[in-house]
């Protein structure tokens, strides 16, 4: 069972042994040209709500053959000669959006392939990705060397993350951007970060945007329109009296202690926001492990009570595995069996932090079955064939 710990982005030693800045703007890059003058979309403090209503489009084709521009912060406009062939995002959840798209097969590496959920996809008909193929930027470090050896037409990442997660500089950016590709992207996972002084996007938000990179706007528009209607029938079933739950992540299998996760704006927690649960851990002033917040033992979760735990793990977890390792030693444990979720059977599987529109819908039926079994347990909420085939092009007009 390949696992790792919390996904703080950079792999820590611990990680590595279980599993074995300032705002930056495009340049001229390989088949792309950026605008770093001032139409690029002011930056802006004011953190958003999670919603995903469509955004106003800000591509516009600038050549009747091919080229057109994509705005993004902090990035600001690039201008595409042609669609990318191949590409890769330092985090799952723009692979996800990738796949989603339909460019699944230009993709050729990822930060750390243990947090990429791609074994969702076998469940979707003739839709896969070959994980193992993919290169790993994470190499006790992520170097520039890699960047020149992929050669790839654009890095959807977000530029600061480089810088703030990943030890790079501004020289550092600026000779990839200019000697290879672009970068491409926003910080979405998380709300933490005190250095993302910019505009926050939605999963949707940036879904669309990376459908204005690939030019596959019609695929994004399916994608919404299905979302939008399993969302609704769930919300539309929900119980008045949501549950308030507490996002865990084990500092150690067996767990003695956990990494708090907060249910903020970011796309890890899209799933709780739309089921309307509360956050035990911010009603109680715990601090997010991504903002610095320490471990947290069952005395504190004693202490808070929550209706229910969700436990997050990386990798491909079976409830075989969940059972024994996670709920088997929360009923013997001295401390946690005194617990209301551990006595009530409200420990659930907390899913995978990195997720874009697929593995969303995966994780929001999964979400919606552990926390409502009368509701909704044992139903498929989303349709596997109609995403394979949107995936796949077969769009119905």
């Amino acid at each position: 069972m390949e696992q790792d710990p919390p996904p703080f982005d950079v792999p820590t030693r611990r990680d590595i042994m279980w599993y074995g800045g300032s705002v930056l703007t495009g340049g001229l890059l390989a088949g792309c040209t950026g605008d770093t003058g001032s139409d690029s979309p002011p930056s802006t403090t004011e953190t958003t709500t999670e919603t995903d209503s469509p955004t106003e489009t800000t591509s516009q084709t600038t050549s009747a053959e091919s080229s057109y521009t994509v705005s993004m912060e902090p990035v600001g406009t690039l201008e595409f000669e042609s669609v990318p062939e191949t590409w890769f995002p330092y985090t799952p959840d723009y692979a996800d959006m990738g796949v989603a798209l339909g460019h699944g097969d230009g993709l050729t590496a990822i930060g750390v392939k243990a947090r990429f959920g791609s074994h969702l996809y076998e469940e979707l008909p003739d839709v896969s990705v070959d994980k193992e193929a993919l290169t790993e930027l994470w190499q006790d470090g992520t170097g520039k060397e890699i960047y020149y050896e992929l050669d790839d037409d654009v890095h959807i990442i977000d530029p600061n993350f480089m810088v703030n997660r990943l030890d790079w500089n501004q020289a550092d950016v600026d000779e990839i951007r200019d000697n290879v590709a672009p970068f491409f992207g926003n910080t979405i996972f998380s709300r933490a970060y005190d250095w993302h002084d910019y505009t926050y996007y939605s999963m949707y938000e940036a879904f669309e945007k990376l459908a204005e990179v690939f030019q596959e706007q019609a695929r994004y528009e399916a994608f919404k329109q299905h979302h939008d209607e399993v969302l609704a029938d769930v919300q539309e079933r929900l119980p008045s009296d949501t549950p308030d739950i507490a996002l865990l992540y084990p500092a150690e299998v067996p767990p003695e202690s956990f990494y708090p996760y907060l249910i903020g704006g970011g796309t890890q927690s899209k799933q709780w926001n739309d089921l309307k649960v509360g956050d035990a851990l911010a009603q109680n002033d715990i601090t997010d492990a991504q903002a610095g917040g320490g471990a947290i033992d069952y005395e504190t979760l004693l202490d808070i009570d929550p209706d229910a735990l969700a436990i997050r793990l990386q990798g491909e977890i079976t409830e075989e595995y969940f059972d024994s390792e996670i709920r088997s030693h929360l009923q013997n444990h001295d401390v946690a069996s005194q617990l209301q979720a551990v006595q009530n059977d409200r420990v659930i599987y907390g899913g995978l932090t990195y997720q874009g529109p697929i593995i969303y819908l995966f994780q929001l039926e999964q979400a919606a079955q552990g926390l409502f079994p009368d509701e909704f347990g044992g139903e498929q909420l989303f349709d596997r064939q109609h995403i394979a085939d949107i995936v796949n092009g077969n769009i119905e007009a």
